[in-house]
């Protein structure tokens, strides 16, 4: 199958649909919120309430696999479902797994979550570079092949991340920076070759970080921007940490719209509100 390049897809979603990304995390909290039973069955009800509800409108849509996994193989079939259900509504699926690691290892992560065929291919996943960016190649290479993205950690929200993410090396350039400039690169070479708008390798930066040091002019891809709403960060925030970066930014919402659910009309009501209040604020 042969598809137009992330970068250019997600141009076209964003433009139709707006930058909104909302999360489906069928935490066990929220399970319990909607009255739902901490099985498989629930997760389905929950999984597939919320595509109904988002798939249709919301360019992108972020499932957490963690909360899949956890219920074994019937947990990962009703993944399989969502990702299905969500492309063939016409939004875009992104894949949050954080799958970081080397070799033949990190090749078979790529042709689990990026290869045509694969019951679980997304049209992009996080990963996380922190064995090495060059670990990444496998992925990189697979996405570029089908025409799908990636989205690697670079400067996230958590504490624990600091001490490794804003390390500086002898150069005098952070860990973070260097993560980010490898991504340009990258970028740069594949919108040479396919003409695309915005390259397919993107970063995750946390919405609530604050002014991050980073320099994301040259980046030429998509930034994930987790932490709107319940985690705290709202338009100011988002303009703050990513100055005119901002249009190329997906901010990130789950558990403050899914609060809304059970009811698919109502989580729908509360995307919307939120999608158009960001751009609102963008104009």
């Amino acid at each position: 199958m042969t598809r137009a390049p992330f970068g250019t897809r997600l141009t076209e979603a964003v433009a139709a649909r707006g930058s909104l990304c909302v999360g489906i995390d069928p935490h066990p909290g929220l399970l319990d919120q909607w009255g739902l039973p901490r099985d498989a069955s629930g997760l389905e009800r929950f999984a597939l309430t919320c595509v109904e509800a988002f798939a249709g409108d919301i360019s992108v849509i972020k499932p957490q696999s963690a909360f899949f996994e956890s219920y074994g193989s019937r947990g990962v079939a009703v993944l399989e479902r969502v990702i299905a259900e969500v492309q063939s509504a016409g939004a875009l699926v992104l894949l949050d797994v954080k799958r970081g690691d080397i070799g033949s290892t990190m090749a078979a992560y790529a042709q689990a979550y990026l290869a045509d065929g694969s019951p679980l291919a997304a049209d992009a996943v996080t990963v996380s570079p922190y064995l090495g960016f060059g670990s990444l190649d496998p992925a990189v290479e697979e996405a570029e092949r089908t025409g799908r993205g990636l989205f690697v950690l670079a400067l996230t929200s958590n504490p624990e991340g600091v001490g490794v993410q804003r390390a500086v090396g002898a150069d005098g350039v952070s860990v973070a920076q260097s993560i980010v400039d490898q991504a340009a690169a990258r970028n740069a070479a594949q919108r040479a070759a396919t003409g695309a708008p915005l390259g397919s390798l993107g970063l995750v930066v946390g919405a609530t970080v604050g002014s991050t040091g980073l320099d994301l002019s040259e980046l030429g891809g998509p930034v994930l921007a987790p932490g709107l709403g319940a985690q705290g960060a709202g338009a100011a925030e988002l303009a703050e940490v990513f100055g005119p970066t901002l249009p190329h930014v997906l901010p990130a919402s789950a558990r403050d719209v899914l609060r809304h659910g059970p009811d698919a009309a109502a989580l729908r009501t509360a995307a919307l509100r939120v999608r158009d209040e960001l751009a609102a604020a963008a104009r």
